[in-house]
């Protein structure tokens, strides 16, 4: 059960086979201790696959009582035992179950926190919007909240798409601007309507307090306890990527580009490892754009993903995760999909008049037609 729910179904099937095939070795080449030990295995890894709770591992430990006592039964029964044999290890096989599912649920958090793994059960725990680290960053930085949102919604649905790990994207993408909380106000999505606080810094400063919010976010988010899997998200989601406005605005101070050095004006990464970790860097980059186009139509919005898309490659952004130009269309096919219906043409529906209005209305137009 542990395999399965820190890695995937095939692992936890290789290892239970192997393993039951070891235990049967030792025990004296006993074929029914192996169909025994795998069976249960094999139920309690069906049972436990994909949970989202942990009650869930209680029921596959239930599941897996029930197949030790039947397999033992059955043997039992085939090698005629006898009944006191069978109903005791019948009895022994119930209590593993139970005994299991308690284990399971005990190492695997030691195991998230040892190996930098993360499960269901905790990305749904972490998904939990009253988390208090989401609360705070949506009372300090409302703006970027929203965003981080949008940005979960944009990364769910690609990876949806090539069949990555969609939760996890959605809870990185909830996490990985938090590193904006206590500077909420040098960034545009939480200025509303007030002049902005990069008007009395130079460029590079600005640049350097955008930056920090990565580094800030990490440090923030240690100190809340976030997984290792959710603090990747916060650090890799601008890789290496250069503050480009910035960037442009220091250029216009110098007489040539050899006085500025770029390094100053890009994050110091690291770049995305995962395919998770790169859609969230994509999907940050194209909801924060979308958010600037003045007639958003479905060609408008197609081409600026695509302009995102392929600017983050030609920078290098994602030659350290395994996606392929294959999964960067299916990545572009479904942010164009969100974001038609985010910014679909609504129409404009006539004003409700009052009952008085509309009878005026009315006898104005028969006098008129008189």
């Amino acid at each position: 059960m542990i395999l399965v729910l820190l890695l995937n179904i095939n692992i936890a099937f290789i290892a239970s086979l192997a393993l039951s095939l070891y235990i049967g070795f030792m025990a004296g080449s006993k074929i029914s201790l192996v169909f025994i030990l795998f069976i249960g295995s094999a139920m309690g890894i069906y049972a436990v696959r994909g949970a989202r709770r942990r009650s869930q591992i209680f029921f596959a430990g239930f599941i897996v009582s029930l197949t030790n006592f039947f397999s033992i039964s059955g043997v039992g029964l085939l090698n005629n035992f006898g009944k006191e044999i069978i109903f005791r290890e019948g009895l022994f096989g119930l209590i593993n179950g139970i005994i299991s599912s308690f284990i399971a649920i005990g190492l695997v958090s030691i195991f998230e926190y040892v190996f930098n793994l993360v499960t269901n059960i905790t990305l749904l725990e972490l998904s939990d919007l009253s988390h208090p680290l989401l609360k705070e960053l949506t009372i300090k930085a409302p703006g970027t909240y929203h965003h981080s949102i949008q940005v979960g919604n944009l990364a769910e649905e690609a990876c949806d798409a090539i069949g990555a790990n969609s939760l996890l994207a959605r809870v990185g993408a909830y996490y990985h601007d938090v590193g904006k909380i206590e500077k909420a106000a040098y960034f545009v999505e939480n200025e509303m309507g007030t002049t902005s606080k990069h008007e009395k810094l130079t460029p590079s400063m600005s640049a350097l307090v955008i930056i920090s919010h990565t580094k800030d976010g990490v440090e923030l988010g240690r100190k809340h306890k976030l997984n290792g899997a959710i603090l990747d998200f916060i650090s890799q989601h601008h890789g290496t990527g250069l503050i480009y406005y910035f960037y442009q605005r220091a250029l216009e101070k110098v007489a040539s580009a050899e006085e500025l050095k770029e390094e100053e004006f890009r994050y110091i990464g690291p770049k995305p490892q995962t395919k998770e970790t790169a859609i969230v860097l994509l999907a940050d980059a194209v909801e924060a754009s979308s958010r600037m186009l003045s007639d958003p139509t479905p060609a408008r919005i197609r081409g600026l993903v695509q302009k995102i898309i392929n600017n983050k490659f030609i920078d290098g952004q994602l030659e350290e995760c395994d996606l392929t130009l294959k999964d960067l269309n299916k990545i572009s096919e479904s942010f164009v999909r969100v974001l038609t219906g985010i910014f679909h043409t609504r129409l404009e529906y006539p004003e409700v008049k009052s009952k008085k209005e509309r009878t005026n209305a009315f006898k104005n137009k028969t006098k008129q037609s008189k």
